[in-house]
């Protein structure tokens, strides 16, 4: 998963970011509002960990800024503030869950995990229920048609590992090379992603 995590204590920032790291996240930090900001711009992330409480405005200014321009991102706030208008305000912007500082964390990263269960993957702007089967591209529901679909969750599936060929012929059902490279085309298409062909094996989504 990508984070994008918004805190202005440096040192609380550095360490969460290094505990994260290491337990298999991507975190990117912003200082302030500005910071984090440009960063939703430039990036797309998977969760954003945002401190209400900061010098130059608050987290949740810049969440309802984010919601206005259609940023539906899952946010968790961490904070000292645990008054109820703040957590009020905090779900009214459909924020999943708040962290009250002083904490430790571990307990982030045990709400990471009750919240991001496996039975969603991730894949930058995509998300793939497996649950539901339901497929999703900056939050808005994406139907690949039945050949392309099936592919493309093989192949999100098994990130990171070469998929054969062969194995991708089971989605047709008159599978060709041809056939092949046509919906493979169509899928990068459509979802604007990157498959490398692995010549003479496969294909692969390499991980993020």
């Amino acid at each position: 998963m990508n984070l994008l995590l918004l805190e202005d204590d440096h040192i609380l920032s550095e360490t969460l970011q290094l505990f994260l790291t290491r337990e298999g996240y991507t975190v990117d930090t912003a200082l302030d509002m500005e910071e984090a900001e440009e960063l939703t711009y430039k990036n797309n992330y998977d969760l954003y960990l945002f401190d209400i409480n900061l010098p130059y405005g608050s987290g949740l200014e810049l969440l309802k800024g984010l919601r206005h321009a259609d940023d539906h991102t899952p946010t968790i706030f961490i904070t000292a503030l645990t008054d109820m208008h703040s957590m009020a305000q905090g779900f009214q912007l459909d924020a999943i869950d708040y962290i009250k500082k002083p904490f430790n964390p571990e307990e982030l990263l045990i709400r990471l995990k009750a919240k991001f269960k496996n039975d969603i993957l991730y894949y930058h702007d995509i998300e793939y229920d497996q649950q539901t089967q339901i497929l999703r591209k900056n939050g808005e529901i994406i139907d690949l048609g039945n050949v392309q679909y099936k592919i493309f969750i093989m192949l999100l599936e098994n990130s990171g590992r070469v998929v054969h060929k062969n194995e991708l012929y089971e989605c047709f059902e008159h599978a060709s090379d041809t056939a092949l490279r046509v919906a493979i085309t169509k899928i990068k298409q459509r979802l604007n992603i990157e498959i490398k062909n692995i010549r003479g094996k496969g294909y692969i989504i390499e991980t993020v």
